[in-house]
This record gives C-alpha cells, sequence and structure tokens, in this order.
C-alpha cells in the first residue's frame, strides 16, 4: 500500500478551508447571533481566540460531549480544563476569564436595583455564580429598606452535599451591613434543586432568629444545573 504524501499544497488547502469555515461561522453569528449557532459552534468561536492556526470543531464538540454544555465547560473547574487534552493552560485560562466576565454581566443587571423587581436577573446570577460549582456554597444577598442590592457575599463553602450554615451568624451579619432583608441562596452540586428537610429546617431557624430584630428572609433559593427551586414559592417558609 502506497503512503500519500502530505505536500505543502494539501496543508494550504486545510488552512484555506479552516480559515473559510471561521470566517462564515463568524458571518453567521455576527449576521444573525446566538440562535443561529449550536452549542459547540459558540465554543468554536471562543476557541478561535486562543488557538488562532487549529481545527477546533474536533476539540469543541469534545469539550460539550465531556462536560454537558456551553455553561457547563465555562463553569468547570480550571484544573479539570487543563487536563483536557488539546487544550493547554493558556486557552483554559480564557474559557476561565469569558466565564468571570459572564458573572460580571449578570451581576450588573442585579447591582443597584431593586432586587424583587428584578426577579430574573437575581436567579440568572445565582446561576452564573453557582450552578456549576462542585461544592456546596451559601450565599446571601442582603436587602436594604427599599429592596436594594447592599452586599452580596458567600458565607460559607462546604463539601459537595452539605454546607454548615449558623443561623445566628446570618442574622449578626445583617445587623452589620444594616440590611432589613435577606435573600438566601445554595447550590446542589448534584443538580437536583429539590430542598432537603435539613436545608428547610435551617431556613426556618434564620427566619425565626431574624424576626425579633425586624430582618426579613425573602426567599430561600437553592440552585441546580437544570433549574432551581424556591421554596417560598414552595409555601417552605
Amino acid at each position: 500500500m502506497t503512503e500519500r504524501v502530505i505536500s505543502s499544497s494539501d496543508d494550504k488547502q486545510e488552512e484555506d478551508h479552516a480559515s473559510g469555515h471561521r470566517q462564515r461561522l463568524k458571518d453567521r453569528f455576527m449576521r444573525a447571533g446566538r440562535e443561529a449557532i449550536q452549542d459547540y459552534e459558540l465554543l468554536e468561536l471562543l476557541l478561535f481566540r486562543s488557538i488562532p492556526r487549529r481545527d477546533v470543531k474536533p476539540l469543541a464538540k469534545k469539550l460539550i460531549s465531556e462536560f454537558g454544555s456551553v455553561a457547563e465547560v465555562l463553569g468547570a473547574p480550571l484544573a479539570r480544563l487543563r487536563a483536557t487534552e488539546g487544550l493547554g493552560d493558556s486557552t483554559a485560562l480564557d474559557l476561565k476569564l469569558v466565564e468571570a466576565a459572564g458573572r460580571e454581566l449578570a451581576k450588573g443587571a442585579v447591582k443597584k436595583r431593586t432586587i424583587l423587581g428584578s426577579w430574573t436577573a437575581v436567579i440568572d446570577y445565582c446561576r452564573a455564580s453557582m450552578a456549576f460549582e462542585a461544592r456546596e456554597v451559601f450565599r446571601i444577598l442582603f436587602l436594604d429598606k427599599r429592596n436594594a442590592l447592599i452586599a452580596d457575599e458567600i458565607q460559607q463553602t462546604g463539601t459537595v452535599d452539605h454546607t454548615p450554615v449558623y443561623p445566628r451568624e446570618v442574622v449578626k451579619r445583617a445587623l452589620e451591613v444594616s440590611a432589613t432583608a435577606v435573600i438566601l441562596v445554595h447550590n446542589h452540586p448534584s443538580g437536583d434543586p429539590t430542598p432537603s428537610q435539613a436545608d428547610i429546617a435551617m431556613t426556618r431557624q434564620i427566619v425565626e432568629a431574624g424576626k425579633p430584630l425586624g430582618i426579613l428572609v425573602h426567599d430561600h433559593i437553592i440552585i441546580g444545573k437544570n433549574g432551581h427551586t424556591s421554596m417560598k414559592g414552595q409555601a417552605l417558609i
């Protein structure tokens, strides 16, 4: 069997084809936006910036297959991205920078606004910040008397299925920042946002601890990879 010798002209044809594909994909995105491209194509567009000369379609498809979605690729730990064959340290860092920029965009939609009047933006921000964390994170949004955001703080980081939360510490911190209401948020790394009995009991303890001091718990939101649960919406508090 005769081996095919790859000539410089073959390399040039491949490079021209890749360049044409990149331009066509860019043009389609510019013309019609995000809805006109598939998930792996969005990743391709991101990877173009970091890997200028290689066909990145196979890598983009591999990342979607391994992690599940664009959001899960961006939300993956840096160490896992760096360990992905074909990605490299620099490209992994670029993807994490895109994730960080997305978080800031979501946060900007919440900051200095009436939280209860921007509920969709609140959920989007919480999902961007927490949905793909590998461990449970307990976050508190502190609100003033107009329900505007005073502070957004992570109080505890736990394990894959538990975060220690102390009601007195929640109320103490609310008093320190002069908050009159809070929204509690934590994630379930398992992906299922259904509140556990421990979640419900802890939330009710915080509600009771805050009442005598005039601190209202508006809601406790549990974030999962595929959705969220509002305890207020479920009439659990």
